[in-house]
């Protein structure tokens, strides 16, 4: 047989076996790239809690299976994984992003719903409760933004089996913010500016009515005005606390409450 044939043969098998290991590899690499097991592969670690994890898969997920439900859904996933992992911001921009490109999805409500959780779990923080700090005594934006992605949800889903739990941190919220407001109020009583005062608590008990703390917003009105010397706004606030809270007398000194004990 002449070297050229023998030649000819080995880059012949050569050749075949050049294509099947990259046959090989595109079918390894495919595999490795399919939209479905990175979304498995991510689900796993986040379920784990293995958030920094799961956020690289999420976002590969999202890439790969970009205009699908399976990218919808890994959207949402990440801006979860994002806020379980403390990047509140972040998170809260994935959220309405995906507010923003999906507006018909199925998962809208769920979308609104998680905006609020991350919203309201921020007041909640660890940094509140280890200083003993009163959730009222807070800075409420976090709050008011919760409870209106909360507001949303329930109007415009009612039967989402969300809306109930997000009725439940509405009215919650709703309370908070009264006791902030009374909060600032005693502030200003205990620093001696008694129209302030007057002033903040009645805002309280106008915006929030029927609220638990409404029996305070009285006691600083008629204190406050007790020491303005307006003895007709003075008793026209005692007579509406005695005719709705009989046993609660016009006094500031009492125990503040934890934050965990309003839930």
């Amino acid at each position: 047989m002449s070297k050229c044939g023998s030649w000819r043969r080995a880059v012949l098998v050569i050749g075949t076996c050049a294509a099947l290991a990259a046959c090989g590899t595109t079918d390894t690499l495919s595999s490795a790239n399919d939209p479905n097991r990175l979304y498995a592969e991510a689900k796993s670690e986040l379920d784990n809690g293995s958030y920094d994890r799961a956020i690289k898969g999420f976002e590969r997920v999202e890439a790969a299976a970009s205009g699908t439900l399976l990218g919808q859904q890994a959207l949402l996933e990440l801006a979860y994984a994002q806020w379980k992992s403390g990047e509140r911001t972040t998170a809260l921009a994935s959220v309405d992003r995906f507010l923003r490109l999906h507006p018909s999805s199925p998962a809208y409500d769920y979308a609104l719903y998680l905006r609020g959780l991350i919203n309201f779990n921020d007041n909640l923080g660890l940094l509140g409760s280890f200083a003993g700090q009163r959730l009222a005594e807070r800075d409420q934006r976090a709050s008011r933004e919760a409870h209106q992605s909360f507001r949303q949800l329930v109007e415009q889903f009612p039967q989402s089996r969300y809306a109930a739990d997000a009725r439940l941190r509405m009215d919650y919220i709703v309370n908070t913010l009264a006791e902030h407001e009374v909060s600032v109020a005693r502030y200003y009583f205990r620093r001696g500016a008694y129209l302030a005062a007057a002033n903040r608590a009645k805002q309280a008990i106008t915006e929030y009515a029927q609220v638990p703390v409404a029996a305070d917003a009285l006691v600083v009105m008629v204190l406050s005005y007790d020491r303005l010397g307006l003895t007709q706004l003075r008793d026209d606030a005692q007579r509406v606390l005695a005719r709705n809270f009989p046993d609660r007398q016009p006094t500031l000194d009492r125990p503040a409450r934890a934050w965990w004990k309003l839930w």
